[in-house]
């Protein structure tokens, strides 16, 4: 059968240049995305902006990313993978050096969105190309890998404001944020269309020619295929029109309800932490966050926290992992909010960077095993635009809170019971899917 070759498969090149492919794709997506942190404050000295016009260029981002993240998977699931990927690459790239050409206020808000929109597709659809691809037994620790390329990106975007914003501007920075259009050729030069959307369609003889292609590369020895389409293969074809109702249909109520209430807690606390974090912990005295030294080791604290995680997907499971992962940045919310020194401080700040992060890791691995081939990428596409929700509700949140006069320890403790919460909820609603096959889930 189709799938069983494909299965058995050894890890070989093929393998890492995908995960290189996609993973480039979603290190250019993190950059984009620390890059608009880094220049906001540069655009509103230049520009004159008040805190709500910034308040907004950095949600209209989240609004596009929702917005993309639901169209682009699914559309993935009928047009394919690959275009798709393409597609929402070149979009944000093009937009993003639009940015940098914006003649107005209102202008620059409409190019993050498009930014914002790209984005936002890209991400769900290189996780289901990329879980399709992986063998079952390594499929967990491919995807956090491929996840943990976000990290660098902030890496890199941090680089880049701080080496180049200063001399050259903030349009220098979008420019370079542009530079993805050039990699859409790689995309097309080396990124397959995924063998079981293929098979899903019917499309068999392209599924068999993908198949046999790379077993030649990957030194396997093959026979060519019956003509025949076996049961296995056409039993994935049913449903492959599959809308929105089809989450909310049999089994799939209980993991759609699990997926969008950990999605939409881990988007909450990311974007409510993070985008307020530097000017939180200022507020409390703590001057070392306006240094580069606190950026980078916040950012590299998120490396091992992926690296982590991508070993125990495959060891304890999805749902253990990511259940102690949000449990832990829980943990680390709660004491970052009552640290009184510079050190304790760092301390948290790291521990909640690295658990928050692995977890990251852990639910785009475990997103897309949840559906079948028909409605793969629509399952993640609708999962993650729902956690944007909580993107866009978090910092105003904060904000209101912190007007209020709450003080710090109270926003902590709320991110705290939303990690706790949603971590009872996968350990309680999730299923195992540590090396099965994606048809056995």
């Amino acid at each position: 059968m189709i799938l069983d070759r494909l299965e058995k498969m050894p890890v070989g090149s093929f393998h890492y240049k995908l995960l290189m492919v996609t993973g480039l794709g979603w290190l250019f997506d993190s950059m984009d995305t620390g890059l608009i942190s880094f220049v906001l404050p540069v655009l509103s000295k230049e520009w004159g902006l008040t805190p709500d016009q910034m308040g907004w260029i950095g949600s209209i981002g989240l609004v596009g990313m929702a917005l993309g993240a639901v169209v682009s998977g699914t559309v993935a699931d009928r047009i394919g993978r690959k275009k798709v990927f393409t597609m929402t690459v070149l979009m944000y790239a093009i937009a993003t050096g639009m940015c940098a050409l914006a003649w107005s206020y209102e202008a620059l808000l409409f190019f993050r969105f498009l930014v914002g929109f790209g984005l936002g597709g890209e991400l769900p659809v290189a996780a289901t190309l990329m879980s399709e691809y992986a063998p079952a037994k390594l499929r967990g620790r491919f995807i956090v890998l491929l996840e943990s390329f976000w990290g660098i990106g902030w890496l890199v975007a941090a680089c880049i404001a701080y080496l180049l914003i200063p001399e050259f501007g903030w349009k220098m920075a979008f420019l370079i944020g542009s530079l993805p259009a050039l990699y859409v050729f790689i995309i097309r030069l080396h990124m397959p269309e995924s063998v079981r959307y293929l098979i899903a369609k019917k499309r068999i003889s392209e599924a068999k020619a993908i198949i046999l292609d790379l077993e030649k590369r990957l030194h396997v020895d093959s026979q060519p295929f019956d003509n025949e389409l076996l049961p296995a293969e056409a039993g994935t074809a049913e449903n492959e029109q599959a809308g929105p109702g089809a989450l909310w249909s049999g089994k799939y109520i209980r993991r759609t309800i699990m997926l969008w209430l950990a999605w939409f807690g881990i988007v909450f606390s990311y974007y409510g932490i993070f985008m307020w974090l530097p000017s939180i912990v200022f507020q409390q005295g703590f001057a070392v966050v306006k240094t580069f030294e606190y950026v980078l080791i916040m950012t590299l604290a998120q490396l091992p926290g992926y690296y982590c995680a991508a070993w125990l997907v495959d060891v304890i499971g999805r749902k253990y992992t990511l259940s102690i992962f949000l449990l832990m940045s829980g943990v680390a919310s709660y004491f970052f909010g009552n640290a009184g020194s510079s050190e304790t401080l760092l301390l948290w700040g790291a521990t909640m960077s690295f658990f928050n992060l692995g977890a990251w890791g852990v639910i785009y691995t475990y997103t897309p095993e949840l559906y079948p081939t028909s409605m793969r990428a629509l399952g993640s596409g609708w999962a993650a635009g729902f956690g944007r929700i909580g993107g866009m509700i978090a910092p105003a949140l904060v904000g209101i809170m912190i007007g209020n006069q709450l003080g710090i320890d109270k926003v902590f403790m709320m991110f705290a019971a939303v990690f706790i919460v949603v971590s009872v909820v996968v350990l309680g609603m999730g299923v195992e899917t540590r090396q099965k096959q994606l048809e056995d889930i």
